[in-house]
């Protein structure tokens, strides 16, 4: 992991809002390094600045202070084109059909029709949603629309992907599934991943590396290698030593967060 060039560079990153005539300090003093093809995850306590975080990356909010970069480029004021973001409730359009849906973003880039029918119908199987081609969202469970929202950015074939806590509003049957789904198409495709949680669990069974923040104002407690070997059973996994012994490291960490404790 080491080897693989930085493609995510977070410098002192600050983030300040104005919320009633007072300033409210959001993030402080963030640094991390993202490697290419790595999959990070951020968790915290809730308020900490997880999102903020995300939104910096993704050029949808601007920093007060510090920088981010992506492949040596600053990001600043934009989305940066081979970035894609998933959202934490499903942005899917009601209007639209499931195949519909998933297409929108070729659309937007003027892919040939051809192409799109192709590059949706295999996006369709991926997500096990043969036979929903032309059901609308309001037919669908939550867990289906997600896989929608995340084939509809999965089939721009994004070289980095943004997550806000995905799969925070599912049951725990439908989180499973659809972790299992991601991690497939995540040693698929092996794209830079910076997945924001509050699960630490979730967290675990995803990512290579866990930055855990410090409440508000968030700043980086510690970042954690996750010592267990892909490819992960997400059902086996949390049945393992090795588990419950990353569990209990982070948790003795962050837990002081949750308990009030610097």
């Amino acid at each position: 992991m080491s080897e693989r060039r930085p493609r995510i560079v977070i410098r002192d990153l600050a983030k300040t809002f104005r919320e009633g005539g007072r300033e409210v300090a959001a993030v402080q003093d963030v640094s991390v390094t993202i490697r290419e093809q790595e999959f990070v995850a951020i968790v915290g306590p809730s308020g900490c600045g997880k999102s903020t975080i995300l939104n910096m990356i993704g050029g949808l909010v601007a920093p007060s202070a510090g920088t981010v970069e992506i492949d040596g480029v600053r990001v600043a004021g934009r989305v940066p084109g081979n970035v894609g973001y998933v959202f934490q409730k499903d942005t899917v359009f009601p209007w639209r059909t499931v195949a519909r849906n998933i297409a929108i973003g070729l659309e937007y880039r003027g892919v040939a029709r051809t192409e799109q029918a192709r590059r949706v119908r295999d996006a369709i199987a991926l997500a096990g949603l043969e036979g929903f081609e032309e059901a609308f969202p309001a037919t669908l469970s939550g867990g289906m629309r997600q896989r929608v929202a995340l084939m509809r950015t999965l089939v721009v074939e994004p070289e980095i992907l943004l997550m806000d806590e995905p799969f925070g509003a599912l049951d725990t049957h439908t989180k499973l599934d659809l972790h299992a789904e991601l991690l497939a198409l995540w040693e698929a495709r092996h794209q830079t991943v910076v997945f924001v949680t509050h699960d630490l669990s979730e967290a675990i069974t995803l990512a290579d590396r866990i930055v855990v923040m410090t409440r508000r104002p968030g700043r980086v407690k510690l970042v954690h290698d996750v010592a267990l070997p892909r490819p992960r059973d997400v059902i086996k996994l949390r049945e393992t030593d090795d588990y419950a012994h990353e569990y209990g490291r982070i948790w003795h960490v962050l837990g002081e967060e949750f308990a009030g404790r610097a």
